[in-house]
């Protein structure tokens, strides 16, 4: 393909978040992941006050225009990306508000919009939403800043049960979630939730198998990749499990093959019901009775060479450059 034809695109990455880093990490990925004949690839970093591109092998950093989202390249070239692939993990790119900026700007790019992105990033009004469609979720209950002494420890006790999870309820990587065993952890629990954002959500713990389903929807093809179980060497699969391998990874799950298509049609309905664009992933809980639970959805999810995505992909015996393209083009 002529160099002039091919697109620009921009893999937004980095963020506010404690997930910088791992941002940072997915951004690489879908570099390597890209069609190089097909496109001129850049990454840019976001962070509050500071957009850079980087350039180049070695990745000199240029300040982005904010008035259009351009750059200089190598040749003091200024350019415009075509498209913006998003992977940041938290704000500003999972909560919608990137989003916004860039229908501003009038620039298209892979992610929901900035509802869903709103809703999704909001672990308690996601549960309660898709709770309302019929979805199984934990029962869950909200404990805001500057209130978490308004509600005590036996009436989230009573109302929750122990063990339950306590987390922040907006946020990802399992930063700052506790699962709680006992009454004298609730309250340490809450003060480590807190540090990481401004509402804490307290969620009952379920016992059963953790798996979670990748899919995408273009205007030509509806795909719901094969399902990852998840077993975690820790308590629960927390940031340690996630990006330190202390977890088992098994694509496809080793569950039946009517659960498995159960689970499918459940995240594609997922999928429609809250109009998603681009790769997002489902985690759910499978309970005694092979009752599906969801547990939250990612929207931007890790694209490392490891992450779930790039396992499920390979597992439907795809290439995970024709998925990203598929997306980009459509």
């Amino acid at each position: 393909m002529n160099c002039e034809l091919k697109k620009v695109i921009a893999i937004v990455c980095g963020g506010d978040s404690a997930e910088h880093d791992v941002s940072m990490r997915s951004a690489t990925g879908i570099a390597s992941f890209l069609d190089k004949e097909r496109y001129i690839i850049y990454k840019v970093e976001v962070r509050a006050g500071k957009w850079e591109a980087l350039i180049g092998e070695e990745e000199k950093r240029t300040p982005v225009d904010k008035n259009d989202f351009s750059f200089l390249n190598e040749k003091g070239e200024r350019i415009r990306p075509d498209y913006c692939y998003i992977t940041i993990h938290g704000a500003p790119g999972e909560n919608g508000i990137f989003q916004g900026y860039l229908d501003l700007i009038g620039m298209p790019y892979s992610t929901c919009n900035v509802l869903i992105e709103a809703m999704t990033y909001d672990k308690f009004v996601l549960n309660n939403y898709l709770r309302g469609m019929g979805v199984s979720v934990a029962d869950s209950l909200v404990v805001k800043i500057g209130h978490d002494h308004e509600v005590s420890d036996k009436d989230i006790i009573d109302r929750i049960g122990l063990p339950c999870f306590v987390k922040p309820v907006r946020g990802g990587s399992s930063f700052g979630t506790t699962k709680v065993k006992t009454p004298e952890e609730l309250r340490p629990a809450i003060e480590l939730a807190l540090k990481e954002g401004e509402d804490v959500m307290i969620e009952a713990f379920m016992q059963g198998t953790e798996i979670t389903c990748g899919c995408y929807k273009t205007k030509k093809n509806s795909v719901v990749f094969p399902l990852t179980e998840v077993v975690s060497k820790n308590e629960f699969f927390d940031y340690a499990a996630k990006y330190n391998n202390e977890s088992d990874e098994i694509t496809p799950a080793r569950i039946s093959q009517h659960l498995t298509e159960r689970v499918q049609k459940l995240t594609s309905l997922i999928y429609d019901i809250l109009g998603c664009h681009g790769i997002i992933r489902v985690d759910y809980i499978i309970t005694a009775g092979d009752k599906i639970n969801m547990l939250e959805i990612n929207t931007t999810p890790g694209m490392t060479a490891t992450s779930f995505i790039p396992q499920q992909v390979r597992a439907a015996g795809l290439d995970i450059k024709d998925v990203l393209t598929d997306i980009i083009e459509n």
